[in-house]
């Protein structure tokens, strides 16, 4: 990747073909628990029409799928969502949003392939479910950010600290803030990622 992007997005002219400024293309996974809002992320940003795998849940997934705290979902990505932003600066983000549900962890390692990093959605009313997740992203070693979705009855109480210390970030570990059902607050989430993605990648050549 080259350097960090200056400005929030900058989309192509047709929505559909690479713009002629896309210098770096860059694979980032959306992680996170059932029901985080990662789909409404990709959906958000993505600057062609979003690739969704999404089925309606049925009473077969009821003792499976855990829906405390998301009573009102009532459909769930099976495979993967896609999506893809570019931003200033000649670099492309295609996004690969990956089902959160523990019965398709076997997924994982055919999305994460080739990825450079991942952006981890949370809900503050929910911390808990993020565990497994977290820890699936720290075993591939992918350089992550976290960013904390903001539900309107997400609590609003909880400090910066308490929430790193909930999570076990490290120090350096970005985290932020979104709505992801808005654009411009979703790409600060993912210009957090990538700047992070920068200073990791210089990190690593000195």
């Amino acid at each position: 990747m080259a350097s960090a992007p200056s400005s929030t997005s900058a989309s192509p002219a047709d929505g559909i073909h690479l713009p002629d400024t896309a210098r770096d293309l860059v694979k980032i996974l959306v992680a996170g628990p059932f029901g985080v809002g990662k789909t409404t992320l990709i959906d958000s940003v993505s600057e062609i029409r979003p690739l969704h795998t999404e089925e309606h849940l049925s009473e077969a997934s009821a003792g499976v799928d855990d829906l405390a705290g998301v009573r009102d979902k009532t459909t769930t990505t099976v495979a993967i969502d896609f999506g893809r932003v570019s931003l200033a600066g000649g670099v492309v983000l295609y996004l690969f949003g990956t089902p959160g549900q523990e019965r398709f962890r076997s997924l994982w390692d055919d999305i994460a392939y080739g990825a450079l990093g991942a952006l981890v959605l949370v809900d503050s009313r929910r911390i808990d479910a993020s565990f497994d997740v977290l820890a699936l992203v720290e075993e591939s070693g992918l350089p992550y950010a976290v960013a904390f979705n903001a539900f309107p009855d997400a609590p609003r109480h909880y400090g910066e600290a308490q929430l790193r210390r909930a999570l076990d970030l490290e120090p350096g570990t970005p985290m932020v803030t979104c709505d992801a059902r808005d654009a411009n607050s979703s790409v600060d989430a993912l210009l957090a990622l990538v700047d992070h993605l920068i200073a990791t990648q210089e990190a690593v050549s000195r």
